[in-house]
């Protein structure tokens, strides 16, 4: 069996399953598609399902014409019946690993996803996981709830984790162009899942088991989170002293070794660097160990929209203004820039906190016309238009996200005040006394 399905992954006849259609697996789907292979895009949304099976996207950063074409080549179509996973020769778990509200892993959609699976779970399946979480959850979490079919894995399944490494909206790396980390389970669920990737992707890099692309992944996000943490704490410290913390990142760079320039900003989003060093600091605890550098590293990021609402209130003071009835607008509601993607945004906690602090608050999001229930938020907001005339009504606006098709002259120009969280109106001509940098 083991030989069969690995020669049918070789020629690409083998169907590829994608559970969860959303900002990592429909771009994965894109890829298995066009490299050849028949691909079912799986969703409990029945909505995301019908727009795909219509050739229409719902994910900015990938258009329309890409899902027409996928649907015209024949060898995609999105289902939500549990039954056609059955078909499928490999399934691929993209679903979502959040926190709880007390910082500990929430496992339901995993788990969930592996139940569905086990309901069609057949001899000679391939099942990887790509959902980032903690060492372990694949031989702890989903071989377990998937062997309870009386199926053995490594012997009548297999079983890989290959982390995802999405970034929405970059131009020079895509899913296909970045390279996979795969780990199996055992040598054979290593070999098919290797060989599968290496057919849609351009490199993949295989390691020595699934503990280890899943300790990995948490490396990446843990590096990024503890500089990101680093350069928020320098930029408060800095503030103190009167020193603008983007000019000395400027000179800093210029150091060709020993140096990679990391940015401030209002917190953290997406769905990975504020969510995975937790379950890093979670599974710690298992052993006995504390994690004080993540978990430090995590607070003062989390602490950074706090920060942002402080420097609102000094600029308001500034103008004899309290933060209590002050109409405030927030510019930018995607965690990033040039995205339409939402996730774990400091821009969602930044209008919170306003509003709590009495003022009322409006947003503009080029790329997020009206925001929609998210699992911990449901702000019910829609974008105002961006219009000098607009600008003029409030009493001051905050540049959370710095999008590129933002006219910053225009904003600064009209705005009684800006408090610039991303150094935005750095390339602002002429006076910018209005302008407070947070």
């Amino acid at each position: 069996m083991y030989d069969a399905l690995l020669k049918k992954i070789d020629k690409k006849e083998a169907k590829v399953g994608i559970l969860g259609m959303g900002y990592v697996g429909l771009p994965l789907a894109e890829v298995f598609c066009g490299a050849g292979f028949p691909t079912l895009g799986f969703d409990i949304d029945p909505e995301k399902v019908r727009k795909l099976n219509a050739g229409k996207s719902y994910i900015q950063h990938i258009p329309t014409p890409q899902i027409k074409q996928m649907r015209e080549s024949g060898r995609f179509k999105a289902s939500n019946d549990p039954k056609t996973l059955r078909d499928c020769d490999a399934l691929i778990i993209c679903v979502p690993t959040p926190l709880s509200k007390s910082r500990d892993p929430d496992m339901t959609y995993v788990i969930r996803t592996a139940e569905t699976i086990a309901g069609q779970l057949r001899k000679n399946h391939l099942v990887v996981l790509e959902s980032t979480t903690y060492p372990g959850t694949t031989r702890e979490v989903l071989v377990p709830i998937l062997e309870k079919t009386g199926l053995k894995a490594g012997k009548d399944f297999f079983v890989a984790f290959s982390p995802e490494r999405e970034d929405p909206g970059r131009k020079d790396y895509t899913t296909s162009t970045i390279p996979k980390v795969v780990g199996g389970l055992d040598p054979k669920s290593s070999k098919l899942a290797t060989t599968l990737y290496a057919r849609a992707v351009k490199a993949v890099v295989p390691v020595s088991s699934c503990d280890i692309a899943e300790a990995a992944k948490i490396v990446e996000n843990v590096y990024r989170c503890v500089n990101i943490a680093m350069v928020n704490e320098l930029k408060m410290v800095f503030d103190r002293m009167g020193i603008d913390v983007w000019e000395v990142i400027e000179a800093a760079k210029t150091k060709p070794f020993g140096f990679q320039a990391f940015y401030p900003g209002p917190g953290l989003g997406g769905h990975c660097i504020p969510i995975d060093p937790f379950y890093l600091t979670w599974k710690a605890r298992h052993f006995g160990m504390p994690t004080r550098f993540i978990e430090l590293a995590g607070e003062i990021n989390t602490s950074m929209p706090h920060y942002v609402v402080e420097h609102v209130i000094k600029a308001l003071n500034t103008r004899k203004k309290a933060i209590n009835g002050a109409k405030i607008l927030v510019l930018g509601l995607a965690y990033k820039p040039n995205i339409d993607d939402i996730r774990e945004s400091p821009s969602i906690e930044l209008i919170e906190l306003l509003k709590q602090a009495g003022a009322k608050v409006d947003y503009n999001d080029p790329h997020v016309p009206t925001t929609h229930k998210q699992r911990e938020h449901d702000l019910r907001m829609k974008s105002v238009p961006l219009t000098p005339r607009k600008l003029a009504e409030y009493d001051c606006v905050v540049i959370s996200t710095n999008h590129d098709a933002y006219d910053y002259q225009m904003i600064v120009d009209n705005a009684k005040l800006v408090v610039d969280t991303r150094n935005a109106c750095a390339k602002v001509k002429g006076p910018k006394k209005n302008v407070f940098k947070a």
